[in-house]
């Protein structure tokens, strides 16, 4: 009796993801989906995902696709390291509702240049400055290739799903917090599975998976001493 309660509440459960996966709000699915598991990998070793061609699609290009304008900020920390993000609110991506960042290739010194002429700052609890750019420097930023995408879906994926559309991880690092990424460095893709909060998705070509493995290695290997 209880083995079939089990099974009932699965089948419920996966009907009710199916239905926010493919019919949110009662809208039909796309017609040619942008789903999160649908990464393809060109013979160089870069990477698209969600419409978009790593290291060759522009911010521009991506706004065109979306036919939404992003926010663009400028992210400087006290060392002195710099990124530009620009953010996408409450897309419809292969059916399912979630937000964009996405980081925009900058060199550091054409960065700190923007940041002296940038019109707003303000300071965050880290301590980085969030910079509001001139027009100038944003119509420059649109024509500047997309380097990193995060993924934030509306959408609570559990760890059945997750690897059963991707896979089982080459790795699993945990962080002290609960959170552990699941690494996919084949696809350049670091997914931070919470039990306490919605997934991350991070999204970069595998030949720079390092960028994203590096500092996740170090951290919790600060966390075990």
């Amino acid at each position: 009796m209880e083995r079939n309660i089990i099974g009932g509440l699965a089948i419920v459960t996966l009907l009710g993801l199916a239905i926010a996966i493919f019919i949110p709000g009662g809208n039909p699915p796309d017609k040619a989906p942008m789903l999160p598991w649908q990464v393809a990998i060109d013979a160089k070793g870069s990477s698209s995902v969600f419409g978009i061609a790593m290291d060759k699609t522009t911010l521009s290009d991506a706004e065109n696709l979306y036919q939404e304008k992003s926010t663009v900020s400028l992210f400087a920390t006290p060392d002195n390291q710099y990124a530009v993000e620009a953010f996408f609110e409450r897309l419809y991506l292969g059916g399912i509702r979630a937000n964009l960042v996405m980081n925009i290739d900058i060199d550091p010194n054409t960065a700190a240049q923007m940041m002296e002429r940038g019109i707003r700052m303000s300071r965050l609890g880290s301590g980085s400055s969030k910079i509001t750019l001139n027009e100038e420097d944003l119509r420059m930023v649109k024509q500047n290739t997309i380097s990193l995408i995060t993924y934030l879906p509306a959408t609570d994926l559990d760890e059945e799903l997750i690897q059963k559309r991707f896979g089982e991880p080459a790795e699993r690092i945990p962080e002290e917090s609960g959170t552990v990424h699941w690494l996919y460095p084949d696809k350049g893709l670091d997914i931070a599975v919470s039990p306490e909060t919605k997934e991350v998705f991070q999204y970069i070509p595998p030949t720079r998976f390092e960028q994203i493995r590096a500092p996740l290695l170090q951290k919790a290997a600060a966390g075990e001493q």
